[in-house]
C-alpha cells in the first residue's frame, strides 16, 4: 500500500489492486465507523452508495463488513450518484456517507471518498486519522464490537424516490418542462435511472443513451467523457437539448439545439448573470479554478459580478465557497456546484437549472450562450525538477512582459503539474499566433534551467 492512502478526491486506482482491494475497503470500514463513534449520538449509522462497476459490489461487501465489526449499523442505497449519496446522509441523518466510485474512469478503476453527516467531504484531519488506523493493523483489533453490539445491514429500497423528490424540489413549483424534447446520456453509471426519471417527471419528452449498465461499459465511448453520441442524437432527435452526465453523475456537459457543447464555464456564465440579476449571486460573485477560460471573468464582470479563483480541483471550489458564503462555483469540466440546493457538484441539478432558464426565458439553449470564450494556448515542459519560479530571473523577466502586453484582455498562468514532471504555460490571449509565440518563448526558458538534459 502506498505511503499515502487518500488523494485529493478520496482513494483511487485498479480494483482488486492496492490500495483498491476488499482487505483496504474493510480496513477502511473498520477505522471509518471508530473515529465517528467518537461523535456523540445514540447509534452510528453510515450510507454507501456506488456506481455501476463491477467491483462496486466486492468493494460496498467489505466495507460494510468493517463497519458492522466495530458496531456501527450500514444503510445501503446501491448505485446512485455522488451527490445523492450526499443528500441522503444529511436528509437521513446518517454519520457519514460513504461513495463507491472512480467517477469518469473506465470501470477497471475504482475508488472510495467520504462525505460528513452535512453532506461535505470529509475534513484532512479526519481523513488522517482513519488513514492511520489503516496503516496500523493493530490498532483496531481490541476496539472491535462485543457479540451483542455487531452492527446490522438494511438496504434503503426507497433510495432513488428519496432523491428524486428533492431533485423535483430544486425547481419552482411554476416550471414544467412540458413541450421540451430532451437527449440524457447517462454513461451507464449512478444516475441511469434517476436522471431520466427526474426529466420525465418534469414532463420532459426524454431521450434516454446510456442506460444500460452491464458493471464493464460505465463511461465507455459516452457520457461526459464523449459527448459525440449526444450531439448526434440531438440533431437526429430535433432536441431542445442534451445532457451529458459521467459515471458517477456528479457532473454534466450540454449540448444546445444546433449541437454545440456548453462546458461549465459556459454553465457558470449563463446562471452567474441570471441569478447577479436577480440579486440571488451571494457575494456578488461565482467561484472558479484556475483554468476557467477569461472570457467566463469578463462576462461575469460585464453584469457587475466577480469570478473568485481556486487552485484546480472541485473540492478546493467547494471550500472556497463555503469559506466565502458564495453559492455558486465549479469547474470547466462540468462540475457546477449550486450550494443553495446541494452541498457538492450534481449533474443532474445542473440540468434542471439550465433547462428552467430555457423554460423562464423562452429561449433557446443557444441563446442562453453568455461569454465569449478567449483563445487559449498550452505549453507543456518536461523538467528534471521543479525549480521555484522565483529562482528563475529570466522566467520572471518573461512573465512581468508578457502580464503587460496582455493587459485587462489576457491572462497568463504558470504553474508545475501535481501529477507530472511538466511545467505548464497557460495563456489567454485576443491573438492566437501572439499568445502561442509567448507560450513558447516562456517554455523555452523554463526548459533551459529546469528542462530534462537532452540524451
Amino acid at each position: 500500500m502506498a505511503n499515502r492512502l487518500f488523494g485529493t478526491d478520496g482513494v483511487r486506482g485498479v480494483a482488486n489492486v492496492e490500495p483498491i482491494t476488499s482487505e483496504t475497503a474493510l480496513k477502511l470500514g473498520r477505522a471509518l465507523a471508530h473515529v465517528l463513534k467518537a461523535q456523540p449520538a445514540r447509534h452510528h449509522r453510515i450510507l454507501i452508495g456506488k456506481d455501476t462497476r463491477l467491483s462496486g459490489y466486492m468493494l460496498e461487501t467489505a466495507m460494510a463488513s468493517g463497519i458492522c465489526s466495530m458496531g456501527a449499523d450500514v444503510w445501503l442505497v446501491g448505485p446512485l450518484p455522488t451527490p445523492g449519496i450526499a443528500f441522503l446522509a444529511r436528509s437521513m441523518r446518517a454519520d457519514a456517507g460513504v461513495v463507491i466510485s472512480a467517477s469518469h474512469n473506465p470501470f477497471q478503476d475504482n475508488g472510495i471518498k467520504f462525505f460528513s453527516r452535512e453532506g461535505f467531504k470529509l475534513d484532512d484531519e479526519t481523513e488522517r486519522r482513519i488513514e492511520e488506523l489503516v496503516f496500523d493493523d493493530g490498532a483496531l483489533a481490541h476496539l472491535r464490537a462485543r457479540a451483542g453490539e455487531i452492527g446490522k445491514a438494511a438496504r434503503i429500497d426507497d433510495a432513488i424516490g428519496r432523491y428524486l423528490v428533492f431533485l423535483k424540489g430544486c425547481v419552482p413549483r411554476a416550471v414544467t418542462f412540458d413541450g421540451l424534447k430532451i437527449v440524457v446520456d447517462c454513461a451507464n453509471g449512478a444516475a441511469y435511472k434517476v436522471a431520466p426519471d427526474a426529466l420525465a417527471e418534469l414532463g420532459a419528452d426524454v431521450v434516454a443513451l446510456g442506460v444500460d449498465p452491464d458493471g464493464k461499459n460505465i463511461n465507455l465511448q459516452c457520457g461526459a467523457l464523449h459527448p459525440e453520441k449526444l450531439r448526434q442524437a440531438v440533431l437526429r432527435e430535433g432536441a431542445h437539448a442534451g445532457i451529458a452526465l459521467d459515471g458517477d453523475g456528479d457532473r454534466a456537459l450540454l449540448v444546445d439545439e444546433r449541437g454545440e457543447l456548453f462546458d461549465g464555464d459556459d454553465v457558470m456564465a449563463a446562471m452567474g448573470l441570471k441569478m447577479a440579476a436577480a440579486g440571488q449571486l451571494a457575494g456578488g460573485a461565482v467561484v472558479a479554478t484556475v483554468m476557467s477560460n477569461l472570457g467566463l471573468e469578463l462576462a461575469l464582470r460585464s453584469g457587475g459580478a466577480r469570478l473568485v479563483r481556486t487552485e484546480v480541483g472541485d473540492p478546493a471550489v467547494a471550500r472556497e465557497m463555503r469559506a466565502g458564503g458564495y453559492n455558486l462555483g465549479g469547474e470547466q469540466s462540468g462540475h457546477v456546484i449550486f450550494m443553495d440546493h446541494s452541498t457538492t457538484g450534481d449533474g443532474i441539478i445542473t440540468a434542471l437549472m439550465m433547462l428552467t432558464l430555457i423554460v423562464e426565458t423562452q429561449k433557446p439553449l443557444s441563446a442562453l450562450r453568455a461569454m465569449r470564450r478567449v483563445p487559449q494556448v498550452m505549453e507543456n515542459v518536461w523538467v528534471a525538477r521543479r525549480v521555484p519560479l522565483a529562482e528563475m530571473p529570466e522566467v520572471q523577466r518573461l512573465i512581468a512582459a508578457t502580464e503587460r502586453r496582455l493587459g485587462a484582455n489576457g491572462r497568463l498562468l504558470v504553474r508545475y503539474s501535481g501529477t507530472e514532471m511538466l511545467a505548464r504555460v497557460m495563456i489567454e490571449g485576443e491573438d492566437p499566433a501572439e499568445i502561442g509565440a509567448l507560450a513558447r518563448e516562456i517554455g523555452a526558458a523554463i526548459g533551459k534551467r529546469a528542462g530534462r538534459p537532452r540524451g
